[in-house]
């Protein structure tokens, strides 16, 4: 294992997602901070920190997924704790920041959740987001601190590019993530498709019509977040009517709640491909999953943050940063 020779970075986990931290720690080279974060019997949490974090750039780690306000407390009380410990600087790396769904007034009288979690997280004493495709890109807006917003396309395309598939279309689930599917085209030099949906009600999709070639070709669904994976399952179903040779579906976020896991192994996807922001913890995970590390992504983006150093050569493309994902089992 390499050593990184900074003793002022510090590296802490909370409880989301601690296989990933200790990936994460594993790649830049540093242990992570022995630190403990207790629940009580009435619920309520406690952070101990077992070492002296003052003066240092601490980087706490910790997605907001489920239960999401369980680990959205514990990042504020850790946050606060290091506060308090006289840290330097207090940097937050959410790889999936909950709530982000919530990021306008789509209705009359509606909450604006995910500005509320922003404005929580910088009371609570954090200098700044380092985060992976929030599902909005103006909830950096949000935030009156620095936000380093990485994207998980260069992870997937790497991926896709080892498997040498051909006739391949890159095919968006719906019209609001044409970006996303644009940028991954971009990488495989494919052509793009978008499925025509509507949705009358939450977690229910309808397709509507395909646009673009899908006949006879490859496709690959891409979207940030598969959740109880209505939307990705219908699109599967509708691009193999109308005549695909085969599905691949892949995402960032791996929510995968309610009968997600189900409708994944039913449906004519050949393999679904997700990084580990959130961990798979379904007790019969679908045999088609396939799960890639962000490990390397954040660890490098963490590095380069401390060193004040550009981000920006983190967005390229696999054809100009190659950049190989690490597997992680399912």
């Amino acid at each position: 294992m390499k050593v990184y020779g900074d003793n002022k970075l510090k590296l802490i986990t909370c409880n989301s997602n601690p296989e990933l931290a200790a990936e994460i720690a594993e790649w830049i080279g540093l242990p992570l901070c022995h630190s403990e974060v207790i629940r009580f019997s009435d619920g309520e949490i406690q952070v101990q920190l077992d070492e002296s974090v003052r003066g240092c750039d601490v980087y706490v780690i910790q997605s907001t997924c489920a239960p999401v306000n369980d680990h959205l407390m514990e990042l504020l009380i850790m946050v606060d704790a290091l506060k308090r410990a006289s840290a330097k600087t207090i940097n937050v790396v959410i790889p999936y920041y909950g709530y982000a769904r919530q990021d306008r007034k789509a209705r009359p009288r509606d909450p604006i959740t995910a500005k509320l979690v922003a404005n929580l997280i910088e009371k609570a004493g954090a200098d700044r987001l380092i985060s992976l495709d929030l599902h909005a890109m103006q909830i950096q807006g949000f935030f009156d601190i620095p936000v380093d917003h990485l994207l998980g396309v260069p992870i997937l395309a790497q991926y896709f590019l080892n498997k040498q598939l051909e006739d391949i279309v890159v095919v968006s689930p719906d019209h609001g993530g044409v970006v996303r599917a644009r940028r991954l085209a971009d990488d495989l030099s494919a052509p793009l498709a978008i499925i025509d949906k509507r949705r009358p009600a939450p977690n229910i999709s309808e397709v509507m019509n395909i646009i673009g070639e899908v006949k006879g070709k490859t496709c690959i669904l891409i979207d940030d977040i598969i959740d109880t994976a209505g939307t990705i399952v219908l699109a599967a179903n509708a691009l193999m009517a109308d005549g695909a040779k085969s599905v691949y579906a892949c995402c960032t976020h791996p929510v995968l709640s309610g009968p997600a896991m189900e409708r994944i192994e039913k449906a004519p996807i050949h393999e679904l491909i997700v990084l580990n922001t959130i961990p798979i913890t379904h007790s019969n995970p679908s045999t088609k999953i396939k799960v890639l590390s962000v490990a390397p992504l954040v660890g490098e983006a963490i590095i380069l943050v401390h060193e004040e150093l550009s981000v920006s050569k983190l967005f390229e493309g696999p054809k100009k940063a190659q950049r190989p994902a690490v597997s992680s089992p399912v």
